[in-house]
């Protein structure tokens, strides 16, 4: 058994010296808030409109400083007793307030300080989260911290939200409906392994309802994982297809992708199934087979990512690209959609050098302005952003086609760059 070795005397008589030097310190700060306090009392004005002293003309007048129900402190000797304290005008006016907000509205949590059980620091933090808090409301807090420096400051959070609602309905109901305005639900574009984050916020019974359907179906996922190739699994749809004997993480995450698969195939409003549209650029390695690297947008992911995904569809739509710069024009100056499509593919974002603004997003330019004979045609559209559509149409910033997808950029003061599928190139004048 291993022997204990003896304390270090000089380690244990520094942290004794420490513990002794914050007892002091805390000690000295509950005198500092009980004297703050006595000063106030000694300092009530009744009313903000009654004048606390006057001279020369002058009305000294009583500030709210501590919150909701609790007495107005005279305007000028809160100045002054800000200046002793050594703090600046804002920033003493701020502690103050809290010191007088426990003093005043919260007896309990003053008790607590002066007792030595509550630390002043915590205190303070109580008393500005309690602040905004009505009178009542504030009262509730307090009776409700028997033993404040316990609470965790999630409790105290619950417990000021159930004041507010207790006691200040209106206020209540109109921040559950600010707060419900900024639900939201963002997913990401997929990364070079083919995995997309999601994030949001959503309302609780949402949350609660998507999480026991995923948890379900994840259920699911790992028993049919478990139970090994059985072929048709009736019922369960493409579930079958599915069966992960993988972590509860991974089928968490298929079981979402599941949820989304199900309501697609649900005719709901008419749309089709779910369908994938498949974009077949013929290469010099077409044939060879030798380029494993397929795209998502503009996003480069591999040929067997696209083979897992095209298995969830229920249509596949082919379309063969064999030219992008083929030159299909059209007589109107409005842009067809498959005119769109071929640019978009080509270009992937806005042109302008080092703008990564995605093409979808963008303006497709007639770089031959249509007045003068440019064609409305793959070859003399360009995807511009809103903002370099702007500076390209009434700025000295020009542009000229070298070929399909390169662009030489000239800048008001002559600086050029050539603008490609590999980047953006400064360019010697």
């Amino acid at each position: 058994m291993a022997q204990a070795t003896a304390p270090d005397t000089g380690i244990s008589t520094m942290l004794a010296s420490l513990r002794a030097e914050i007892e002091g310190r805390e000690a000295s700060l509950i005198r500092e808030w009980a004297t703050i306090a006595a000063w106030a009392e000694a300092n009530v004005v009744e009313a903000a409109e009654s004048p606390a002293a006057t001279g020369d003309g002058f009305a000294d007048t009583g500030l709210p400083i501590a919150g909701d129900g609790a007495p107005l402190v005279s305007e000028f000797a809160l100045m002054e007793l800000i200046a002793v304290l050594g703090r600046s005008p804002a920033g003493g006016r701020a502690y103050v307030g809290k010191v007088l907000g426990c003093a005043w509205r919260l007896p309990n949590v003053w008790a607590a300080v002066m007792a030595g059980r509550l630390t002043p620091w915590r205190a303070a933090r109580i008393a500005k989260l309690v602040a905004p808090l009505s009178a009542d409301a504030a009262a509730f807090v307090d009776r409700n911290l028997f033993n404040a420096s316990g609470v965790g400051w999630a409790q105290l959070e619950r417990l000021i939200t159930e004041a507010i609602v207790r006691f200040d309905p209106v206020r209540a109901e109109a921040e559950r409906a600010a707060v419900a305005d900024e639900r939201y639900l963002d997913i990401d574009e997929p990364n070079a392994q083919g995995l997309a984050h999601i994030s949001g916020l959503l309302d609780a019974a949402d949350a609660r309802d998507l999480h026991d359907a995923i948890v379900r179906r994840a259920a699911l996922l790992g028993t049919l994982g478990s139970m090994g190739s059985m072929g048709s699994m009736g019922s369960l749809g493409s579930l079958g297809s599915l069966g992960s004997a993988a972590s509860l993480d991974v089928r968490r995450s298929q079981a979402l992708g599941e949820l989304a698969r199900a309501d697609l195939a649900l005719d709901l409003d008419g749309s089709p199934a779910k369908r994938a549209t498949l974009n077949v650029h013929i290469t010099d390695t077409t044939l060879t087979g030798d380029n494993p690297v397929a795209r998502w947008n503009d996003r480069p992911i591999s040929t067997e990512q696209v083979r897992q995904w095209l298995a969830t569809a229920t249509t596949i739509v082919v379309r063969p690209v064999i030219d992008l710069a083929d030159h299909i024009p059209v007589d109107s100056y409005e842009i067809p959609d498959r005119h769109r499509v071929s640019v978009e593919l080509r270009d992937h974002t806005c042109r302008f050098p080092r703008c990564g603004r995605k093409a979808k997003t963008c303006d497709l330019d007639h770089a031959k302005p249509h007045r003068k004979g440019g064609p409305t045609c793959p070859c003399n559209l360009v995807p511009l952003c809103r903002r370099h559509h702007r500076a390209k149409t009434h700025s000295r910033w020009r542009y000229k086609v070298t070929k399909p997808g390169t662009y030489t950029w000239t800048s008001p003061n002559g600086y050029r760059w050539q603008v490609d599928h590999r980047g953006t190139h400064p360019l010697r004048t």
